[in-house]
């Protein structure tokens, strides 16, 4: 047995008793990510000249579209913890939200939202880029409360005290595991102060800055997986959010790079306007409209 001189608790219980009310903490960590993610993003959109209510429009449709695509994502990559007890995909309090699917489901309800409101969609990926890794580091505390998706056994200090009752078969004598969730959400609390630098710093074409956020929670989430021991299939010797990881990495720096050899589009000089008179100049020797006022706003 794997002793250690300090840890990191279990946590007392997964739920909070509100009178005869019962709130599942995982659910309230979610509940808490998106509260904090949307009121960035509203502030960052009003900062760039937007309407906060745009922001809360496209909440409505992408948090809820976020959610359903990720339990999808996670059952359809673990589908075998579900055969014959098939009513449980819905036990959405019970943890089992695959990150990648709720990205995509949520930034495509999103984008379709801001189509028609007629809303930029690049600039808007922009603004929300620091908000999801913002509202990630905030739900992954829930995976604590439920006591899942720890590491391997850990001497370290900050290991992860498990209940018996939550320890694998293989590990039952062992008492403290790497605390992957803590890894995952200070990664993504760095993600967010690393991706506002870079936002200042450094002169990216609209909607580049989000693609900066995929490949960078993509190349956390792969050292990440490694440390987990939790049940997943794997495909020659990968876990599949590594292979997911793996190809959402390569696919972003492989955009941004080839980003950067595009030359800047040339900037529109009084050399490049049309010969002849110019449409917003009022031609020479036209008499002032009746009143004595021009055609043209003052």
């Amino acid at each position: 047995m794997i002793v250690t001189v300090g840890s990191l608790p279990a946590p007392p219980g997964n739920g909070i008793h509100i009178g005869p009310l019962e709130l599942r903490a995982y659910g309230l960590m979610i509940a808490l990510g998106v509260l904090a993610a949307v009121t960035f993003a509203q502030h960052r959109w009003a900062a760039r000249g937007g309407n906060r209510e745009d922001i809360t429009a496209l909440a409505v449709w992408a948090v809820p579209a976020g959610l359903i695509g990720a339990r999808i994502y996670h059952v359809v990559t673990d589908p075998e913890l579900y055969r014959g007890r098939w009513l449980h995909v819905f036990y959405v309090w019970q943890g089992g939200l695959g990150i990648p699917g709720g990205i995509a489901a949520g930034v495509l309800a999103g984008a379709w939202v801001a189509h028609r409101r007629q809303l930029p969609i690049p600039p808007l990926l922009d603004t929300v880029a620091p908000a999801l890794p913002l509202a990630q580091a905030i739900g992954r505390w829930g995976n604590w409360f439920n006591q899942e998706l720890f590491g391997g056994p850990t001497t370290l200090p900050w290991g992860l005290r498990v209940d018996p009752a939550h320890r694998p078969p293989a590990y039952a004598n062992v008492a403290t595991f790497h605390p992957t969730f803590l890894y995952e959400s200070l990664w993504n609390l760095a993600l967010v102060g690393v991706l506002l630098l870079v936002e200042r710093h450094m002169r990216l074409r609209p909607g580049r800055l989000f693609v900066v956020y995929v490949a960078g929670y993509s190349l956390g989430r792969m050292w990440i997986e490694r440390l987990r021991i939790d049940h997943a299939n794997t495909i020659l010797g990968l876990r599949v959010n590594e292979w997911v990881s793996l190809v959402a990495l390569i696919a972003s720096v492989a955009f941004l790079l080839a980003d950067r050899r595009r030359p800047e589009p040339a900037p529109v000089t009084a050399a490049d306007e049309p010969s002849g008179e110019r449409a917003d100049e009022e031609p020479a020797g036209d008499e002032p409209a009746p009143g004595g006022q021009s055609d043209l706003p003052a």
